[in-house]
């Protein structure tokens, strides 16, 4: 979501981002970010990665974030400027190694409105099987990119409403499957260690569907953007900690009552790739199948034009400060004040979700995220331990040391547990990131540019009044 202007940050002396946002506000700019109902477009494919135990792949990844929003929260209270994984190792280590952290983290920005778009071509596949998938692709991307092309404005209001509408649906679903399940359908229960623990289950196995859903938890971080917005610096620690365990309690009680009511993908059929309409209609019928693909499509729209607009604005932040060229990336058209070169740019990238796989792409984009949380975690240690001397109590050893040492160790083992073609393509993404990296820097001779995440999409900012 992306901040509201008022007026000209050219030339505003003293002028800054308005502290506007509370606790509750910011948890929900995450959480909307997070798309709940993703739970139910992934449980296909996470279902059959861990031979069905979608909770416990959950479980996993909700411990590997939270040791990481610890690591976060430890971070926006040190360097309370808005910022990312980009600016504390920048910060912390070297501008250096921040620039490819920073480098590898907008291949999953990128590659988020992507998902967006992957999910409502497969929501309408199964609605319209006759029309063919691309279309529904082309439209949206006509649509999001016009949309964002002539405004990149939203508040938090809108998110928070479409976050609610979201979670009720979900909420209405577990109340009826729980009603099906105590009537014998599904397990037949809705007390089991089945969706957590069977045989045939292996932790291999539950580390890949980990490595799947933690994607599912992006957005925990995009708050630490708000830093310069909230009412208080000291609310960021909380923000994060709760974003990142509302969404795991979300993600965990939707998957467990739905890998109950469906312990295979047999019910399926062909729609294991997104279920979520085939969850609908056979949970509640035409009539809950509509309500709850809605649900997901309003979710899914509105991560989709924020993560759209984000990327947008983090290439324009870019562009200003010369780590791209500035001509291109950096221009604001004095029309529509919006950054049109980017948002083509994002469009067209988008509309590469005619050809790929929902599980394809998260792998992407937890290639560029894990990397991300696991320099975040070793930031703490650098940081604190390092630059700081916090390492001769107790106290310290445990908090800068040990549990920051602790989720960079968990978030490097579903690293390279991601899916071996999103491993290869992330490689060669960062092999590039080097090389501009060397090309910039004229071969180290000079430090690289740095940039200011915190500036305002579209050259305007608010004034304190």
């Amino acid at each position: 979501m992306i901040v509201t202007t008022t007026k000209p940050a050219t030339g505003a002396k003293g002028a800054t981002l308005r502290r506007s946002l509370g606790l509750w506000a910011i948890v929900g700019l995450g959480l909307g970010y997070m798309t709940p109902t993703v739970v139910f477009d992934t449980f296909g494919i996470v279902s059959d990665e861990t031979n069905g135990v979608v909770p416990a792949a959950y479980l996993v990844a909700l411990i590997v974030m939270i040791f990481t929003a610890i690591s976060y929260g430890k971070m926006a209270g040190a360097i309370p400027s808005a910022g990312s994984a980009y600016t504390y190792v920048r910060e912390s280590i070297h501008p250096n190694l921040g620039f490819m952290v920073g480098w590898t983290s907008l291949l999953d920005y990128i590659l988020l409105p992507m998902v967006n778009a992957l999910i409502i071509r497969l929501y309408l596949e199964q609605l319209f099987p006759a029309i063919p998938g691309w279309i529904w692709v082309v439209l949206y991307c006509i649509g999001t990119t016009t949309l964002i092309y002539f405004t990149m404005r939203g508040t938090s209001n809108v998110n928070m409403m479409l976050l609610v509408f979201a979670v009720v649906v979900m909420a209405v679903f577990v109340v009826i499957a729980a009603t099906q399940l105590m009537e014998g359908q599904g397990e037949g229960t809705i007390a089991s260690f089945k969706p957590f623990i069977h045989d045939g289950v292996t932790l291999g196995a539950v580390l890949t569907g980990a490595t799947v859903v933690c994607f599912s938890f992006i957005g925990f971080d995009a708050v630490t953007m708000y830093s310069e917005e909230a009412k208080s610096p000291r609310v960021m620690p909380r923000a994060i900690m709760l974003t990142v365990i509302l969404g795991g309690v979300i993600f965990l009680v939707a998957g467990y009552f739905a890998q109950l009511r469906f312990p295979t993908n047999a019910p399926f059929g062909e729609y294991t790739d997104d279920p979520l309409p085939q969850i609908g209609l056979l949970v509640g019928g035409p009539v809950f199948q509509a309500i709850l693909v809605a649900a997901g499509f309003a979710a899914a729209v509105a991560s989709g034009l924020a993560s759209h607009a984000s990327v947008a604005r983090m290439l324009l932040v870019m562009g200003r400060n010369n780590v791209l060229p500035q001509r291109v990336f950096g221009y604001i058209n004095p029309k529509t004040q919006t950054p049109t070169f980017n948002i083509i740019l994002v469009g067209a990238v988008t509309l590469l979700a005619m050809a790929f796989s929902l599980e394809l792409i998260s792998a992407f984009i937890n290639f560029g995220a894990l990397i991300a949380f696991t320099f975040v975690n070793i930031s703490v240690i650098a940081w604190f331990a390092i630059r700081k001397g916090r390492r001769r109590t107790p106290k310290d050893i445990i908090s800068f040391i040990v549990l920051p040492g602790i989720g960079m160790i968990l978030t490097g083992i579903l690293w390279v547990n991601l899916h071996a073609d999103a491993l290869i393509g992330g490689v060669i993404w960062a092999v590039i990131g080097f090389a501009y990296l060397l090309f910039i820097t004229r071969g180290f001779s000079r430090k690289v540019a740095a940039f200011d995440e915190s500036q305002p999409v579209t050259g305007f900012n608010k004034a304190i009044d």
